[in-house]
């Protein structure tokens, strides 16, 4: 609208009046078409996800570009997703990673996450664990949960740091922590084949457990492999061990992870 502040009193009145459009245009849309770059992300993700409007992939890349240009950090996160996934935009390694590139700069963990992971595997930049290495503990020191699973398989493996179990451990425990299942799965295998740690079932059975019950979908690939490990510690302890692994990982589950 030309005169913006006769919109806003107008979208306001009828807001007020309970008109949930009007609430919408006073919240998203004017502020997005003025320019607010918080609004044209949250506008994005709504076009993105269909969430109040109709779901359309192009608005949201439109919208998201606009505040991602004007440095919103999480618009540039999404958009460098939308590339990375091919969703609503043709997938593009190389565009993702500029895009993350420029939140990951200005301290945005999910960025600094998913940057490492492509220079962890190449995609869209050179294959440089070092430069991985980098960018995962950035955002694994901000409490980023998946940050911390790659964290730790980097020390596991040894790329790009020399190879250390205790040092694996340390931040698979800190994304088990925060329930995240693939941190909680290779938290319960460190424990199982004791490594880092001294060999303990009873933990393992309840980190297996844990990471089972947070992945909802009975089909989904790391509940099932939760689930078989699971079992196959289950083997190897007494009736008592397995109660209290199971009040253990209930503990956990009711603290931290509903």
């Amino acid at each position: 609208p030309q005169d913006y502040a006769e919109a806003i009193k107008w979208y306001r009145l009828s807001a007020e009046q309970g008109n949930s459009d009007a609430r919408f245009s006073l919240t998203y849309r004017l502020p997005a078409e003025q320019g607010d770059s918080s609004a044209q992300y949250w506008l994005g993700i709504m076009y993105s996800q269909g969430q109040g409007v109709p779901q359309d992939y192009a608005e949201a890349e439109r919208l998201l570009r606009l505040a991602a240009e004007q440095g919103n950090s999480f618009a540039q996160t999404e958009l460098g997703e939308m590339y990375s996934q091919g969703r609503g935009a043709p997938q593009d390694y190389a565009e993702a990673a500029r895009w993350y590139q420029l939140a990951a700069d200005q301290g945005n963990s999910v960025a600094q996450n998913n940057l490492g992971y492509m220079y962890d595997k190449g995609q869209g930049v050179p294959q440089d664990y070092a430069e991985a290495i980098k960018w995962y503990r950035l955002s694994a020191e901000q409490g980023n949960s998946s940050a911390q699973y790659w964290l730790g398989i980097m020390y596991s493996r040894g790329q790009g740091v020399p190879q250390d179990y205790a040092e694996a451990i340390k931040w698979y425990r800190l994304s088990a922590e925060q329930c995240d299942p693939y941190g909680q799965i290779n938290l319960g295998l460190s424990y199982k084949n004791g490594k880092g740690v001294d060999k303990d079932l009873m933990q393992a059975h309840m980190w297996f457990n844990l990471a089972a019950s947070l992945s909802t979908a009975e089909d989904h690939p790391v509940r099932k492999n939760a689930e078989r490990l699971r079992e196959e510690v289950a083997s190897g302890l007494s009736r008592d061990e397995l109660n209290r692994a199971q009040h253990l990982a209930r503990e956990l589950y009711e603290s931290r992870c509903q």
